[in-house]
């Protein structure tokens, strides 16, 4: 669950795509990230560096790195299954396709005994 709290935060999802595209400075991905404060690029920055996912290079430039590469690489496969769930979702009968309130609920374990 850390990784998603990690991807859920604001800019985390834009750095990353913005990384795949090529390596970058900071001011260049400031850039390629509109309305981006530096506070909060320099703080997901050291998030993502921290939990190796991303580095900085010897030229000063922000990457991924093979692990963030790994990410980028099931986030994809995420991408493919929510292009699949759309189409079906809007080629639905809207009383089908609403998800019924009880399975919306669900416990969440407090702990690993909870899981079986």
């Amino acid at each position: 669950m850390a990784a998603l709290d990690l991807l859920g935060r604001r800019w985390a999802l834009r750095i990353l795509w913005e990384l795949l595209a090529s390596p970058a400075g900071f001011r260049e991905l400031q850039g390629r990230c509109d309305g981006m404060s530096a506070s909060v690029l320099n703080t997901r920055l050291r998030e993502l560096r921290q939990t190796a996912i991303v580095t900085l290079d010897a030229e000063r430039r922000w990457a991924l790195t093979p692990l963030g590469h790994e990410l980028i690489d099931a986030l994809f496969v995420l991408y493919r299954w929510s292009e699949k769930w759309a189409v079906r979702l809007s080629s639905a009968d809207p009383s089908e396709a609403r998800p019924k309130p009880e399975r919306l609920t669900r416990k969440t374990p407090r702990s690993v005994a909870d899981l079986s």
